[in-house]
């Protein structure tokens, strides 16, 4: 299987090039998120890709840091936000893990169609944990296993999926069970308050949590 970084770097220029899938779903899902923000948070954006969700948040806080692993995602993001004369946004390349990006706390961390995308939930999920502030919220987007009424497309996605794998054509996924998902996100010090499918399939769980003290 092709590595991460190299994938989502030969990626990056596609990717920033392809339309949202479902837009009724993105802009539900963003009106939610902006609820949650006040004008002095410091807010972390984990795999934020090429930063079009953290340019439309950025008005809504005081400042926002937003990584990616992969240098070429973070490349457009920054042309995009120079382009867009926005300037409380800083966009860096980084792993997760990077003590770069966990030097402080945050009141809200996002992580937007990523935990699906990682290897190990519950280090993932014990990350998240360290770098949002008590009292502050973890807001996340994730793609589930799926269930009955699954797009004919998205099926035939499923079949493909370990050959395009083999061959360097896709990253590494999981699909969790919705509340596989939930009890990893509860066990890293999170209590959930919302959630939902936003599509509903496949489902694109929807949640937010607070951090407890």
């Amino acid at each position: 299987m092709q590595d991460a970084l190299k994938f989502w770097n030969s990626a990056a220029e596609k990717y920033a090039k392809s339309p949202i899938s479902d837009m009724d779903s993105y802009e539900y899902t963003l009106g939610r998120t902006k609820s949650y923000l006040r004008e002095g948070d410091h807010v972390l954006e984990v795999g934020c890709g090429t930063g079009s969700t953290a340019l439309l948040l950025a008005d809504n806080v005081a400042h926002i840091t937003a990584n990616d692993l992969s240098g070429n995602m973070i490349a457009i993001a920054k042309r995009k936000a120079q382009e867009q004369d926005i300037a409380n946004v800083d966009f860096v390349a980084s792993d997760m893990f990077d003590p770069s990006i966990g030097k402080d706390t945050y009141d809200v961390v996002l992580a937007l169609n990523l935990i699906h995308l990682l290897e190990d939930t519950p280090a993932v999920m014990k990350r998240f944990g360290a770098l949002v502030k008590p009292g502050g919220y973890f807001i996340s987007k994730t793609v589930c296993k799926p269930g009955k009424g699954l797009p004919f497309k998205f099926r035939m996605m499923l079949w493909a999926l370990p050959l395009m794998q083999m061959f360097g054509m896709a990253p590494f996924v999981k699909f969790m069970e919705i509340t596989e998902l939930e009890s990893h996100i509860t066990k890293a010090g999170f209590k959930i308050l919302e959630t939902g499918n936003h599509p509903v399939a496949p489902p694109s769980r929807y949640v937010v949590a607070k951090r407890l003290a």
